[in-house]
């Protein structure tokens, strides 16, 4: 299967990544989405008239894969309203009109946590997701036989062009990853930590590197890994880090790994220290249009016009605004959407940065294949969707695609490939589901 050696290189463009944080003070208003993570959506625990503070559990994970939910600002809840997420789907949002105060509820405290059982407890109560993008609720990742951990690797792979917000964590942010190893090493017996990171942030692998040294718990390495796209993918990052590959079907955990986003990590550290759930976000703010590019502190719930706003607003309408990076991002509707958690980045592309070129007639050049990382057919895939062959597509195993998006980025044709691998993946579960129901 993979060989997990091919990839990209795309355009870099960190223009924020020296530069400091900004904090945003709390906005007129949050609307905080229920469903920002995989799963289902939480199920709002307050009504219109309720009075709430930082910290304020608002939603309650509705099952297993799911996650809580709480206020950003302190204030008054004014509106439940339907939400509509830039995948298309509608859940509930709460609206809060902030005083201004960003009071602090008294429910927060450091939680007490000396075993497994509390850890994964304590980690649901958060709420905290993958914060790398993807919204995984991280109790639900880590609640597994300790014996069966080998591995934990930190991403810092960070690959995708504009974003820098996990590289801003890695080089402010070293006390709350300490902390949160050393946690999961008292709690879990995690002996072995490997931090991978592309080889051109040098400043974050020097300040890792410092990190590691203070950790004597356990054994922390720092690994300089190639600079290439998608090197933050799991399945590369493990193989990279280890030498592991994971089968298709398969998940780090069955070779020995768990995979951790570095902000999710330093996040579960101010959360063991302090009992703080999480409640905001650092977003790196980019594109042609922005005035003032930075990564900014935002609560989250906070509107993209008024983050946009902070950031001096817009020097002409965009062409394209997108929660994450070019490659991987999704368009939002408009700048009335929310800061998400797992939002990472924020950007504003002018029409030159956001300009799709023509696409013409395959030319069967194999470059869609040459350049995946689990070294499949787009080509191919793309026939048997056109053809609506579902036993073709499972046979092609389409489903292992991670949707990085190299087969569209390398195809001199500029057909949408890595769409139609969605699409493909949507057809079989439709087909599965139809056999399930006969």
């Amino acid at each position: 299967m993979a060989l997990y050696l091919h990839g990209i290189h795309p355009p870099h463009r960190k223009n924020t990544a020296k530069k400091p944080v900004a904090r945003m003070s709390a906005p007129a208003t949050v609307t905080i989405p229920m469903a920002m993570h995989i799963g289902k959506p939480a199920i709002p625990t307050v009504k219109v008239g309720d009075l709430v503070k930082v910290g304020t559990k608002i939603g309650e994970a509705d099952g297993g894969i799911s996650a809580n939910i709480h206020a950003s600002v302190s204030g008054k809840v004014t509106k439940l309203v339907d939400y509509l997420l830039a995948s298309g789907s509608v859940t509930t949002a709460v609206v809060i009109e902030s005083d201004g105060e960003m009071a602090v509820s008294e429910d927060v405290c450091a939680p007490v946590v000396n075993s497994k059982d509390e850890l994964i407890r304590a980690i649901r109560e958060s709420g905290i997701v993958g914060l790398g993008g993807a919204g995984f609720p991280t109790h639900v990742k880590l609640d597994v036989e300790p014996e069966k951990i080998e591995y934990l690797i930190i991403n810092g792979a960070e690959c995708e062009p504009y974003i820098t917000s996990d590289t801003v964590t890695m080089l402010t942010r070293g006390d709350d990853m300490a902390y949160a190893i050393r946690e999961l090493n008292r709690v879990m017996g995690i002996a072995n930590v490997i931090i991978g990171i592309e080889n051109n942030k040098k400043e974050a692998i020097a300040n890792m590197t410092e990190m590691a040294k203070s950790v004597t718990e356990c054994s922390v390495t720092v690994k300089s890994l190639p600079t290439v796209y998608p090197q933050g993918g799991e399945k590369v990052l493990v193989y990279h880090t280890t030498g592991r590959k994971i089968s298709a079907g398969k998940l780090p955990i069955d070779v020995g790994c768990i995979v951790l986003n570095c902000t999710t990590l330093a996040t579960i550290g101010a959360y063991l220290r302090t009992g703080m759930p999480l409640t905001e976000k650092c977003v790196t703010v980019d594109g042609g249009t922005v005035k003032k590019a930075q990564n900014v502190m935002v609560p989250v719930g906070t509107s993209l016009k008024d983050l946009l706003d902070f950031c001096g607003g817009l020097t002409e309408d965009p062409e394209k605004i997108i929660y994450g990076g070019p490659i991987m991002g999704v368009t939002v509707v408009n700048t009335d959407c929310s800061v998400l958690k797992n939002t990472n980045a924020v950007l504003a592309l002018t029409k030159k940065e956001a300009k799709l070129p023509k696409t013409t007639a395959c030319i069967r050049c194999g470059s869609c294949v040459n350049t995946c990382p689990f070294s499949l057919a787009p080509v191919d895939i793309a026939t048997a969707y056109e053809k609506k062959d579902a036993e073709e597509l499972k046979a092609l195993s389409v489903v292992t695609c991670m949707e990085c998006g190299c087969c569209s980025f390398v195809c001199p044709a500029n057909r949408p490939l890595v769409q139609i691998n969605k699409l493909s993946k949507q057809l079989l579960k439709e087909e599965q589901q139809k056999e399930e129901n006969k």
